[in-house]
């Protein structure tokens, strides 16, 4: 699993939060669980920013359980008061059993109540995070059985989808929709359709989401690390290239960036 704060912006800034992987009857469904608990005091809001995986998140609360679509821009929560919440970042595989068109719900979500066993869901996984130790293991337990239900046996079609995601956004992941076609030996226009289907984007737009996440955990990790080698390790054509591609989404250098993520 990777680093558990990517994707993050400001990690100081986290409530407490927990990435757990995905049990073995789902590793097909989800890439990992990821479970922020928080008790802010009265009055007082913690902004977190987002630069999210490009894929699907299904997020269960006390209140809701709700698809999240793939993301090209910047996001945040504000969180008040006390609460949880129990997300599973979703393998291609899982997403036809939840969404037709997952172009459709890019930078958006959409509350899922479909009468099936959506409330069960959301009360299972209620009544485990309020039990006390091991409460987040068990919530992943009851959430898996769900998805278990709902979404497998996963087909062939499904496993090349997760092919995709894996070359895409994986470890040692493509730098160019074509080394990504070349490794499935596949066309890029089959990539194309396959992201569209299974994602939403375009195999270059999460080449990029995946490229900036990685640019700014390296940027706030690593301060003694140039700009400009971060730039070449990660694909971009230069120093500026990488800069534009932070403004342009961030809305920041990444020199300010850094200073802030590290303050």
């Amino acid at each position: 699993m990777v680093n558990p704060t990517r994707g993050v912006l400001y990690p100081a800034r986290l409530p407490e939060f927990h990435r757990l992987p995905a049990p073995a009857a789902v590793t097909e469904l989800v890439a990992w669980f990821w479970i922020p608990e928080w008790d802010i005091e009265p009055g007082r809001s913690s902004r977190q920013e987002i630069v999210a995986y490009p894929a699907l998140n299904l997020v269960v609360d006390a209140d809701a359980v709700t698809l999240s679509g793939a993301t090209t821009r910047l996001s945040h929560r504000d969180l008040r008061g006390t609460g949880w919440a129990v997300g599973a970042l979703l393998r291609p595989a899982a997403v036809a059993a939840l969404i037709d068109d997952p172009a459709a719900l890019v930078d958006g979500e959409r509350v899922i109540d479909d009468g099936r066993g959506v409330t069960e869901l959301r009360d299972a996984v209620a009544f485990a995070m309020g039990s006390g130790e091991g409460h987040r293991e068990r919530a992943v337990e009851a959430f898996s059985h769900w998805l278990e239900d709902r979404a497998a046996p996963v087909g062939e079609p499904g496993r090349q989808a997760n092919a995709v995601m894996d070359v895409l956004i994986g470890d040692g992941a493509a730098l160019t929709p074509e080394e990504a076609a070349t490794r499935l030996a596949v066309s890029v226009r089959t990539l194309q359709r396959m992201t569209h289907r299974h994602v939403g984007i375009s195999p270059a737009a999460m080449i990029r989401r995946r490229r900036l996440q990685e640019a700014a955990q390296r940027v706030r990790e690593h301060p003694g690390v140039d700009l400009a080698s971060i730039a070449a390790e990660l694909g971009y054509a230069d120093h500026a290239h990488l800069t534009r591609d932070f403004q342009a989404v961030l809305g920041i250098a990444p020199r300010t960036y850094r200073s802030e993520a590290i303050s």
